[in-house]
């Protein structure tokens, strides 16, 4: 598995209905990818965001990287959308645990 971290700022003169758009396509545009495994997106109280998109291999990421409308909407976000950015690639996991409560262990735990 391969995680792309993107951390972003939004610019104060942003044409939103522009943003929404491009991103919007974005998404349904990875959504079509082979190898993506999810993308999840939080926002901070300061206006920082980030993306965490999961991919199967550097070669899916890779291919999506390089597809021509993610490429102008790249040069689009520099140009437009971003007042800054950065973006982190990490290929090992060296370690993934959790938890997750379910309905089941909610109900059947004693009475």
């Amino acid at each position: 598995m391969v995680i792309a971290l993107f951390e972003f700022r939004l610019r104060a003169d942003l044409d939103v209905a522009e943003w929404e758009q491009t991103f919007e396509r974005m998404v349904a545009l990875a959504s079509e990818m082979p190898g993506l495994i999810s993308f999840d997106g939080y926002a901070a109280p300061d206006g920082t965001q980030l993306a965490v998109v999961r991919w199967e291999s550097e070669e899916a990421l890779q291919t999506w990287k390089d597809h021509p409308e993610h490429v102008r909407a790249q040069g689009r976000g520099r140009e437009a959308f971003f007042d800054e950015y950065k973006v982190t690639v990490a290929s090992s996991v060296i370690r993934e645990y959790g938890s997750q409560r379910t309905e089941d262990a909610v109900h059947s735990s004693g009475a």
